[in-house]
This record gives structure tokens, C-alpha cells and sequence, in this order.
């Protein structure tokens, strides 16, 4: 499985209309979790940014928000941002316009937010644009770190060493609040939280002024 831990420079530059990263003038680190809720998992996730004061963002998928309800307005109750990860999570590069956008408007109907990351980060630049433009206002949320608690053949110790490395100063962080994910998010999680909020960061949730 290969994909990159830190995205490189010339990807962002790339998909320039994506948010890969906040400008950030203070130490502020954006946590993000996919694919939830779920009703332990995502549960642990919360409980543990409990403990730091820390807010952060959950791309939720819509079939999981309909399944757990009480988990997402927990999620949103505790003052963290959600965003729209589609209904069924599916993959832009091979779902043609129209049922793609027809799978993000079902998610839409319960995911009140104008923050969408495409599942597995694959969607088409006129996709993209769709979700920019009118009826939509959308903002396409990418990451700057990718955890790697999803890999199979990684170590848990080496999920948390891929975001303490790589981390800095407005980075976005991507763990997985999904049952794919748990070992590896649960040892990793709780190290990243206390290492970089000793090092005087904080964590923000990602928030994206609404376009007219």
C-alpha cells in the first residue's frame, strides 16, 4: 500500500483549490477523524480530546451518522466541527458526477456543514469545482499528515511516530474513528495529544467561512 505520510509540495500545489493545511499564527495542530461515528470508537476519540481541552474535526459518513445519531450529536455537542464524507463513502475517481453528487446530498440532509473530504482523497478537479460552486459553497478539506493508522502492515508505535514527525505548526491530521483503524488511533491518539500539547500546541477544530 503506497501513499505518502507527508504530503509533498508539489501535490499541494497541484490541487491548489484544496485545503491541504491552515495558515495558522499560533501553535494550533487540526486534528480530523473519518468514516465514523461510531458508538465505541469515535466514543474513545472523544473522551480522550476531553482530557486536553482539544477540539477537532469528524468527516462523518452519512449511513454512520443515520445508524448512531446520539454519537454524532455527542460530536457535536462537545463543540468539534463535523464535516461531509459522503453517504456511502464512495470514490470519486470511479463514480460518474451525477451519482456522486446525488451521494453527497443524502449525506448532506443530516451533515449540516460546508467541510467535505473525499473518501480514500480521490475525487476529480471538476467534481471539485461542483462542490465550489453554487447550490454547494463547499470546501474540500485534504490533510498534511496522514497517520497510516488504516495500514495494515505498519506498527501501532509507527502511526504515532508518522504524526509527531511530520507535524508542525497548521498541519492537518488525519486519524480513522473506524474499526479498520482502532488498534492502531487508540495506542497512537493519546501519545500525539500529550507530545505536542507538552510541546505548548493546541488543538483546533477546522472552521472555513461559508462562500456566497
Amino acid at each position: 500500500m503506497f501513499y505518502f505520510v507527508k504530503t509533498p509540495a508539489w501535490l499541494k500545489k497541484i490541487y491548489r483549490h484544496r485545503i491541504w493545511d491552515i495558515n495558522s499564527r499560533e501553535k494550533t495542530i487540526y486534528l480530523s477523524f473519518d468514516d465514523g461515528p461510531h458508538p465505541t470508537i469515535t466514543s474513545f476519540v472523544l473522551d480522550e480530546l476531553k482530557k486536553y481541552n482539544a477540539k477537532a474535526s469528524f468527516f462523518c459518513i452519512g449511513n454512520n451518522v443515520m445508524k448512531y445519531p446520539e454519537v454524532y450529536r455527542r460530536i457535536l455537542d462537545e463543540g468539534h466541527a463535523v464535516g461531509n464524507h459522503s453517504f456511502n463513502h464512495v470514490n470519486g475517481w470511479k463514480t460518474n458526477n451525477e451519482l456522486y453528487l446525488k451521494d453527497i446530498d443524502r449525506a448532506r440532509l443530516i451533515i449540516d456543514s460546508n467541510l467535505f473530504r473525499p473518501p480514500y482523497g480521490k475525487m476529480t478537479s471538476f467534481q471539485r469545482k461542483l462542490l465550489a460552486g453554487k447550490g454547494y459553497h463547499m470546501h474540500t478539506i485534504m490533510w498534511t499528515v496522514l497517520s497510516g493508522d488504516f495500514d495494515k502492515n505498519i506498527s501501532p508505535q509507527q502511526c504515532a511516530s508518522n504524526v509527531i514527525r511530520n507535524s508542525k505548526q497548521g498541519s492537518i491530521i488525519v486519524f480513522h474513528d473506524s474499526e479498520k483503524a482502532e488498534e492502531k488511533m487508540r495506542f497512537a491518539l493519546p501519545l500525539v495529544l500529550k507530545h505536542f500539547s507538552d510541546l505548548g500546541f493546541r488543538f483546533d477544530k477546522i472552521s472555513v467561512p461559508y462562500t456566497a
